[in-house]
C-alpha cells in the first residue's frame, strides 16, 4: 500500500537524470495533488493553502500559456532569424512558468511542519534532486490552538 502511494510521488523526480541535480519540485498545480495530500499527511489548513496556491497557480499560468499562442500566432517564421528571436521569446515565457511554479512549491513547502518536511527532504535525495531550501514549522506552531 505504501509503495502505491510513493511510487507516483518518485515518477515527478524522475523524468530525466543528466548528472547534475535538477529542482526537486512538488508539482502543486498538477494532477497528482491528492498524492501529495497522503504522502506528506497534509491537514486541513495545508490542503486549503495547496488548494489557493493551485488556483492562483493556474490563472498565472493560463495567462502565460494565452502570450505563448500570441506570440506563435503572430511571430514571423520564415527565416532562421526570426526562429532564433522565436525562440528566445518562447523561452522567457516557459521560464516565467517555471519560476511561478517553484514559488507555489515553495510557498507550500514553508507550511509544512519539520516532520513532513524531512520526509521531503528524503524524497529528494533519494530521487537525486535539488530540494527547494525553507524553513519548515516546528511542530508544536503547526498545530492551531483553539480559540
Amino acid at each position: 500500500m505504501y509503495s502505491k502511494i510513493v511510487v507516483p510521488f518518485f515518477i515527478l523526480f524522475l523524468f530525466s537524470l543528466n548528472g547534475i541535480a535538477q529542482d526537486c519540485t512538488l508539482d502543486v498545480g498538477g494532477k497528482n495533488f491528492d498524492i501529495l495530500i497522503k504522502v506528506f499527511q497534509m491537514n486541513a489548513q495545508q490542503i486549503s493553502k495547496m488548494e489557493t496556491l493551485r488556483a492562483e497557480l493556474g490563472v498565472e499560468t493560463k495567462v502565460m500559456e494565452d502570450e505563448i499562442q500570441k506570440l506563435f500566432d503572430n511571430h514571423p517564421q520564415s527565416t532562421p532569424e526570426e526562429l532564433t528571436t522565436l525562440s528566445k521569446k518562447y523561452t522567457v515565457f516557459q521560464e516565467k512558468i517555471v519560476m511561478a511554479s517553484k514559488a507555489a512549491d515553495k510557498m507550500l513547502l514553508s507550511s509544512f511542519n519539520e516532520k513532513q518536511y524531512d520526509r521531503y527532504l528524503e524524497l529528494c535525495y533519494e530521487a537525486i534532486r535539488e530540494p527547494i531550501k525553507v524553513i519548515p514549522l516546528r511542530l508544536n506552531d503547526s498545530i492551531v490552538a483553539p480559540e
